[in-house]
């Protein structure tokens, strides 16, 4: 990102903190005027888990910590995309946001381990890698570049979203694809033949719409947030990659944090993160529903074997990047844990 990127973003947040009128001020007493703000960003709207997550923290620190932070929840992408966030969150403008590690890749190479196609059995599987060494490794890479992550989400699993029903691999050769900005990401769609570009999510509909591009892949819940099925109305069933996120806040913001005050942060990102998990899979149900009720198709993968091939073969390329084989090799050793 440029510098007058970079100072676009700042702006935009230090406004949207001063104006508040885009966010949520808590109820405090009046004689909480020092009440320190908190600006976070989110891509989406008040009805979504990305946002509904917000409001719960606040209502938990609000209840453990009376008056002391005025939360100020900027939506629908308004300070951008998450790449776009996570450099005002490195320089301190904006103070929280969730993220996929997708997005975060670019800082912490090594969290594409848990971007690994095909790699994690269920959700299940999916918790025990983030709660467990794998995850916390990666919280201190995290920690190296000025991001406190302080729980893991999870989003539900990406699917293949195409204008016309494409089941196999063989029908993505030559397409042009809309791709998560990361290395992993890219190789992906590569190894199955076709011609992937990096695109922030805001910019993505109008990009399918102009026919910059004509496929991306996505989760349920947000393949109904952000309209999609409006220009891409095919949905193929392939949850090739469970999209893991993080609740992460600024370095800058946290070290001023008292002991007491991080406890309290560290406990309501935990139950936020519980309570986010159980409105995505509820809302991953609505927003096929109201899909399909636009138009949506939705279609099983067919040719599983060659689905896989295609993702082990980034697996090998991958590798070196996410750690080695022996991180890889680490959450595949948790697929049966728990029965």
């Amino acid at each position: 990102m440029g510098l007058n990127r970079r100072t676009f973003v700042h702006r935009m947040a230090t406004l949207a903190a001063m104006a508040g009128t885009t966010g949520m001020a808590l109820n405090r007493p009046a004689h909480a005027a020092k009440a320190t703000t908190v600006t976070v960003a989110s891509l989406l709207g008040d009805d979504k888990p990305e946002t509904r997550i917000w409001h719960r923290f606040a209502e938990l620190v609000q209840q453990r910590l009376p008056g002391a932070f005025r939360f100020n929840i900027v939506k629908n992408a308004a300070l951008g995309g998450e790449r776009e966030v996570a450099e005002a969150i490195r320089l301190g403008a904006v103070q929280a946001s969730l993220s996929t590690v997708s997005a975060l890749s670019a800082w912490v190479p090594e969290a594409q381990v848990l971007d690994l196609p095909f790699l994690f059995q269920d959700a299940a599987h999916v918790q025990r890698a983030t709660e467990g060494a794998p995850g916390q490794r990666l919280q201190q890479r995290f920690a190296s570049q000025q991001f406190v992550v302080l729980a893991y989400i999870n989003y539900g699993a990406r699917h293949l979203l195409t204008k016309t029903p494409i089941t196999t691999p063989d029908g993505l050769r030559g397409l042009r694809f809309r791709s998560v900005q990361s290395a992993l990401h890219t190789q992906l769609w590569s190894a199955y033949g076709a011609i992937p570009t990096g695109i922030p999510i805001p910019e993505t509909y109008n990009a399918l719409a102009n026919g910059v591009v004509e496929a991306m892949d996505l989760t349920q819940s947000a393949y109904a947030g952000f309209r999609l099925y409006e220009v891409v109305p095919c949905l193929t069933e392939t949850a090739h990659i469970w999209a893991t996120g993080v609740v992460y806040f600024s370095q800058s913001f946290w070290s001023r944090l008292s002991p007491e005050q991080q406890a309290v942060f560290q406990a309501a990102a935990r139950e936020a993160a519980q309570t986010f998990n159980t409105l995505m899979q509820a809302d991953e149900a609505v927003s096929m529903q109201i899909a399909q009720a636009a138009g949506a198709q939705v279609l099983p993968a067919e040719n599983r074997p060659a689905w896989e091939a295609g993702a082990h073969a980034v697996w090998e390329k991958m590798a070196d990047a996410v750690g080695g084989e022996a991180a890889i090799a680490d959450i595949r050793a948790l697929a049966k844990a728990g029965g």
